[in-house]
């Protein structure tokens, strides 16, 4: 157990270990679901506390897209995202490499941006059945 994961209180532990049996990004509503059966006396609040402290703590990625309800991701590693807007999901794809854009173009020029991601919007395949039939 590192030294982060020692100091670490046991309801942050529990909705860690839950958020990395799964690759769905579940939204903090479904990580407390996840985490109530092990910890039946958690309340939704302290779900989405420590949820955001592990995100400030760069132990899990908070997914925030305008709009759209919070996901979280415990894969820490470089990646990139595409969601369903039909039904919501969001999956990982391999990282794309941002470093090539031309971000000091006259839409940017009085900006000072902090971080770059990839997030890929379309229809997944099960959607794309459903609106088939």
């Amino acid at each position: 157990m590192s030294k982060t994961q020692s100091r670490m209180t046991r309801q942050r532990r529990v909705i860690l270990e839950e958020l990395c049996k799964v690759n769905t990004h579940p939204t903090a509503d479904e990580v407390y679901t996840m985490v109530k059966g092990k910890l039946p006396n958690i309340s939704l609040g302290t779900v989405y506390r420590n949820l955001d402290l592990l995100a400030e703590n760069n132990q899990i990625l908070k997914l925030e897209t305008a709009g759209n309800t919070r996901r979280y991701d415990a894969n820490i590693e470089p990646h990139s995202h595409v969601r369903c807007l039909s039904c919501g999901k969001v999956l990982d794809i391999p990282y794309i490499d941002t470093s090539k854009l031309d971000l000091k173009g006259d839409c940017l020029k009085d900006f000072n941006y902090m971080n770059v991601r990839v997030e890929i919007d379309g229809i997944c395949a099960d959607c794309a059945e459903k609106e088939k039939h």
